[in-house]
């Protein structure tokens, strides 16, 4: 595919959120060679890259993607409605909009493996132990260097439309919150990583991956997903309705169930909330 280098766009309007646009160049984001498929629009403060996809002038947008980067977010929020912490400036906050309209709504959660891998597979070459915890976290051995929440609009017997959201901890040097297992590149690496060109690694990443979702090829997508899966195959401490247990992950379902083994006996199967990991004491 021919590829073309798009700008990281300021507005031509006021923004409804109340945002402010900025140059890519003022930000210390460099333009992101991607093709003409993508609009990217990078703002110095916005309240959450989600919420600000789905206003009308990017809603509406002709492209088949919308990606949105942000130096700070005020409203930013994780899985289970908690607060993403992450300092102005010194990580990548980002949502991506598309309309998967080739892919089923049974077939949704191959997008969340889809981004997940994106991420993990663009962090590999620069640190060791990278992983996916189930459904879409990223971890670096028993850490957490990324969060992401994806929401789809279902019309018609398809999906409408579908928004991302990715919070990944880049520069950050100290986390203030009580989360209980942050981490960050530079705490890994002793040293800051460009984060325009970390971007743009991870929108390329996941083109690839949706390309393959178009031509159906959703085995050979959650087959790696699976090969990056956070304890997959070891025994390890979970707690669920019935309290804490011991288990092991055999398979995620194409629906985005989990099948955990209890060492007890028997496979029980969980959707999202149904079951917590307990982590080891860092």
């Amino acid at each position: 595919m021919p590829q073309s280098v798009m700008p990281m766009k300021a507005e031509d309007h006021k923004p409804q959120t109340g945002a402010v646009p900025v140059e890519a160049s003022a930000a210390g984001m460099p333009s992101l060679a991607l093709g003409p498929e993508w609009y990217v629009l990078y703002l110095a403060e916005t309240d959450s890259t989600m919420l600000r996809l789905r206003e009308p002038d990017l809603a509406g947008r002709g492209e088949e993607f919308v990606l949105l980067s942000a130096g700070y977010q005020t409203a930013g929020r994780g899985q289970r409605g908690t607060h993403w912490e992450a300092a102005a400036g010194q990580n990548l906050l980002f949502g991506i909009r598309l309309r998967p309209e080739a892919i089923p709504p049974v077939r949704q959660f191959a997008l969340s493996e889809a981004v997940a891998l994106a991420v993990a597979e663009s962090l590999s070459p620069l640190v060791a132990g990278v992983s996916v915890k189930w459904p879409n976290d990223i971890y670096v051995g028993d850490r957490k260097i990324c969060g992401m929440l994806l929401e789809h609009e279902l019309q018609g017997g398809r999906i409408r439309s579908t928004v991302i959201g990715v919070g990944l901890n880049v520069n950050q040097r100290a986390f203030t919150s009580d989360a209980p297992n942050p981490v960050s590149l530079r705490q890994l690496l002793g040293q800051d990583t460009d984060c325009g060109k970390l971007l743009a690694e991870i929108a390329g990443r996941f083109e690839q991956s949706y390309r393959a979702l178009e031509r159906g090829d959703y085995g050979g997508l959650h087959a790696r997903y699976l090969s990056r899966l956070y304890r997959r195959g070891q025994w390890a401490a979970y707690r669920d309705c019935g309290g804490a247990f011991e288990g092991r992950i055999l398979d995620v379902q194409p629906s985005g169930m989990l099948s955990v083994e209890h060492r007890g006996g028997g496979v029980r199967t969980y959707a999202f909330k149904e079951v917590t990991y307990i982590l080891p004491a860092l």
